[in-house]
């Protein structure tokens, strides 16, 4: 896998996961010859979810451009593919690298069994962005390797070929697109990449792009029925269902290929996926592979619009880099990551949102603005709820930033399952509501 299994996207989103055991105790007792501010020296491991970027040779030139202004120390990679399943397990051990994307498994108030403290949030806001999503009690944990709009890429030829000629701004207008390029392309108008499975996290990150509300994702944990009409998810799941009752979507859910659909997409044989605008650079690679004209990656937000008239993109960050606890090199450990932020020059590269505050938004969100779409950060968590999203979605068994639910929502609206959309939404309610009152 290229990618994440998504997640993180959104500043302050949390993954339905299994619990974790902290490690052996005293394993992060720190000394003054092994901390984050100690010599630059030693191997790092970084383990990483951007396979690709080992594949292509992209992470040894960071690596090489590192140990040489740094010469006494070095660094070697770890790709895993399940990114997120390997981690479950792997964090109830030591061995987890030196430097790690923070898994969505781990909850805020879990941080400090895992992670070195990177330094006070307050006293890091000035210099970075999406920092409340790894923060927890006033201590970083984190720091987002880049940030991404959330949205939709599509294929700008399959839309024209379509008679498409603008950006769907509802849902109704993006359903009767997908119906155009049904009837008059050979193109799969939506594609769900429901196999791989990771893919359909990414619509979450459109939680509160549809209301405009920046409070979107907190207002959940307050609600016993998140899954009514009016709410984010509401219409996030409702769309999807609908895509795929009307049978705008791939015949075969399951035999769907995550690598194949970029090449599938970029010669035309898709028109459009739910992916952060992550994925516009990998498209646009795919394109030229493919002798096509890379300008035929678009971008839209999710097809919404509020009742003043105005469309929202969540931005919010990528995995955030970790230091293990454990590690004998965290100053190495933390320069890396230093040099991967300030340095490396990934983020202008890949197309994302720069961590960095003085840095400029990325030239791939120009079809956003041009369309006077605004950019929307989701507020953190109250203080004392950290880690309340996640431990309702926990409970309730519903892995919102996961796979599993929507899965099922796919298959009922295919056929494969019993139900329908309102009984499985009646269901997602109760689960809901249940797991609140377990919260207390």
């Amino acid at each position: 896998m290229s990618r994440r299994t998504a997640f993180g996207l959104v500043a302050g989103a949390a993954t339905a996961a299994i619990l974790l055991t902290s490690c052996a105790s005293g394993g992060g007792t720190d000394s003054s010859s092994n901390s984050i501010d100690g010599d630059v020296t030693g191997e790092v491991t970084f383990v990483t979810w951007r396979t690709d970027l080992i594949q292509d040779g992209t992470f040894d030139e960071y690596a090489a451009a590192f140990h040489e202004k740094y010469p006494d120390a070095t660094v070697k990679f770890e790709g895993i593919t399940d990114y997120e399943g390997e981690l479950k397990t792997r964090l109830s051990t030591t061995n987890y690298g030196d430097v790690l994307g923070l898994p969505n498994s781990v909850q805020p108030d879990q941080f400090a069994d895992f992670f070195e403290p990177l330094g006070q949030t307050d006293d890091l806001a000035d210099t970075y962005r999406f920092l409340s999503a790894k923060s927890y009690e006033g201590v970083q944990y984190g720091l987002a390797l880049g940030g991404n709009a959330n949205g939709l890429v599509y294929n700008t030829q399959v839309f024209a070929d379509a008679g498409v000629t603008e950006v769907p701004a509802t849902e109704d207008a993006f359903l009767d697109a997908l119906a155009a390029i049904k009837a008059n392309t050979d193109a799969i108008p939506l594609y769900t990449n429901y196999k791989d499975g990771w893919p359909l996290s990414q619509w979450s990150g459109n939680i509160g792009a549809i209301t405009g509300d920046a409070d979107a994702q907190n207002a959940m944990t307050g609600n016993d029925a998140p899954w009514t009409e009016g709410t984010d998810i509401y219409a996030i799941d409702s769309l999807i269902y609908d895509a795929v009752h009307d049978g705008y979507t791939e015949e075969d859910p399951l035999t769907t290929n995550w690598e194949q659909s970029k090449v599938d997409f970029a010669t035309g044989k898709i028109g459009v996926m739910a992916l952060g605008s992550w994925a516009i650079s990998q498209m646009q690679g795919a394109a030229t592979d493919n002798g096509v004209d890379p300008s035929v990656v678009g971008y839209m937000t999710f097809p919404a619009t509020t009742s003043d008239g105005t469309q929202y993109a969540v931005v919010g960050g990528d995995y955030n880099l970790a230091i293990n606890k454990h590690s004998k090199v965290k100053a190495a450990a933390k320069a890396w990551i230093d040099f991967l932020l300030e340095d490396s020059g990934f983020t202008a590269t890949q197309g994302m949102v720069s961590a960095l505050l003085a840095d400029p938004l990325p030239d791939n969100l120009a079809g956003l603005t041009d369309n006077g779409v605004e950019l929307l950060e989701l507020n953190p968590a109250p203080s004392g709820e950290e880690s309340l999203f996640g431990n309702i979605a926990d409970t309730a068994q519903i892995d919102i930033w996961g796979n599993i639910y929507r899965q099922k929502l796919v298959d009922i609206a295919r056929g494969a399952a019993d139900g329908d959309k309102d009984s499985y939404f009646a269901e997602l309610n109760s689960r809901w509501a249940d797991a609140r009152a377990q919260q207390g």
